[in-house]
């Protein structure tokens, strides 16, 4: 029997395209979008980020240096964070049906600058219970760490877990733990999901 869910943030509850982000910053650097992103992915730093390995400002130095950029802190979380998009993808209301008869964790990973300005701009995230955050807990999917500090926070056997990730290497991952898991393709897909299941009760 289910008796916590777990969602992924970023392209399962939350839109975000980093091609948004390139543009930008290929307009403050004076270069290609694929440039930025060639030099971005040159550094090393995006993952190492996410995992709490470095902190936001060293990261922001480093970053800007490797992209020639002369921008100030807070204009660099802006840009860093434009990569979202306004409109949730899953429904308030599914949120808030799932809380009420499960315990409702996301399981992200993310970074601070993101995380600081997801909690402000989407609501709908106060109806979870808990964030299990990559760079908290210095694990990001698809390791196991963060599936078992997510199973350890709601105290429940991967078998009473249920998970939804856009990426397929994630719900493997939790698969192969022994949670119930599915790839997010669409909100109307997930809800099949989980009436399927008799988890929704829409």
């Amino acid at each position: 029997m289910i008796e916590a869910i777990f969602f992924d943030l970023g392209n399962v509850v939350i839109p975000f395209s980093v091609d948004l982000a390139y543009a930008r910053m290929a307009e403050l650097c004076a270069c290609s979008k694929d440039e930025v992103a060639a030099r971005i992915r040159a550094t090393g730093l995006v993952r190492p980020f996410e995992k709490g390995d470095i902190e936001a400002e060293p990261f922001f130095r480093e970053l800007s240096a490797a992209l020639g950029l002369n921008i100030n802190y807070r204009e660099f979380c802006d840009w860093w964070n434009c990569v979202f998009q306004p409109e949730p993808l899953v429904p308030e209301a599914l949120l808030k049906d799932l809380r009420s008869r499960y315990r409702l964790l996301a399981v992200s990973n993310t970074n601070p600058i993101h995380f600081a300005m997801l909690k402000e701009a989407y609501p709908l995230l106060g109806h979870f219970d808990d964030f299990v955050l990559s760079y908290e807990v210095r694990a990001a999917k698809p390791e196991a760490k963060i599936y078992h500090e997510a199973m350890a926070r709601v105290r429940c056997e991967p078998e009473a877990c249920f998970f939804t990730d856009d990426l397929a290497v994630n719900v493997t991952a939790a698969r192969e733990l022994g949670m119930d898991a599915v790839q997010f393709l669409s909100v109307e897909q997930l809800e099949r999901e989980l009436r399927v299941r008799g988890l929704c009760q829409a």
